[in-house]
């Protein structure tokens, strides 16, 4: 490894925990796949709603930056995330469509072990704020989401382990869910979500990054499960010292349970995904499981 991209890995590995919403995911943009899964593309009718998304990130190894082989040592980490969104679904149309506003704030604990970089660290705070708008269709048997918003850098970046990522990222999102019957017993979704990075204070611009979210489920009456799945890639090189035209991209496959509390207006949604393919970019790139718990309140 060349001097250049050996200060570039140890400088990434410092912030591949970075909170919630990259979730060690990667080392470029902010948000975390794996977050959303069955009906990933649905959204509520009008009124205000509260999410609570329990995210947990064990990473198992971390991938050399170019490669899919791992860094060499005792390489491990950990990063648990609340995050707290608050959505507001109006009354107003525009283009036929539910104009809703929402906000993401996210908070963190992180814990890194990193031999491959002299890195020992764990940190707990808040991590960078999201606000946004969305337009929301519904159909007799499909939904149809379209959202823009922003990431902010306001999360602390000052210790390998800290919650920030020291930029800013536009992000839009668009998607779509099927209902293969009337009943709407029977799903497959789609959520495509693309991230412009900004620069950080030291001129480093990640690339940009595509998410693709799917999941396809059954209900059963009382609960809801599927089979949920997530890529990544990376779709523009990396600019600043240290960067290569390496690209990073991962994959996962895992399952989801979905239960209403009847008379609460509270759902609950636990997911389980398993990584099965992590290529790192310029900069080194964790691998690991994704565990996530996610509570949702209508008010």
């Amino acid at each position: 490894m060349n001097n250049k991209k050996q200060v570039r890995t140890i400088a990434t590995a410092s912030t591949l925990a970075a909170a919630m919403l990259p979730l060690c995911a990667t080392a470029g943009g902010h948000y975390t796949p794996g977050v959303e899964g069955l009906q990933a593309a649905s959204a509520p009718p009008p009124g205000l709603y509260y999410l609570a998304y329990v995210v947990n990130y064990d990473i198992d190894s971390f991938r050399a930056p170019g490669s899919n082989d791992d860094l060499p040592g005792h390489n491990r980490g950990n990063v648990t995330a609340v995050a707290n969104r608050l959505i507001w679904v109006t009354d107003k149309k525009v283009l036929g469509a539910d104009f809703a506003v929402e906000t993401m704030v996210p908070v963190a604990h992180t814990s890194l072990n990193l031999n491959a970089a002299g890195i020992s660290d764990s940190r707990t705070g808040i991590g960078d704020i999201y606000a946004g708008v969305a337009l929301i269709w519904h159909g007799q048997q499909w939904d149809a989401a379209a959202v823009g918003g922003l990431w902010f850098d306001n999360g602390s970046t000052s210790d390998p382990a800290s919650p920030g990522k020291g930029f800013k990222t536009t992000m839009l999102s668009g998607g779509a869910t099927y209902y293969f019957d009337s009943a709407k017993t029977i799903t497959a979704s789609a959520l495509m979500r693309f991230e412009r990075n900004g620069e950080d204070d030291s001129g480093f611009r990640p690339g940009n990054e595509v998410t693709l979210e799917w999941g396809v489920g059954k209900n059963l009456g009382t609960f809801q499960a599927g089979v949920v799945g997530y890529s990544q890639w990376q779709a523009s090189d990396d600019k600043g010292y240290g960067a290569s035209n390496d690209r990073s991209s991962r994959h996962a496959v895992g399952l989801e349970l979905d239960y209403p509390l009847p008379g609460t207006g509270v759902l609950l949604k636990g997911a389980a995904y398993k990584e099965v393919s992590v290529t790192a970019g310029s900069a080194a790139a964790a691998k690991g499981s994704v565990l996530r718990f996610t509570l949702v309140k209508a008010f």
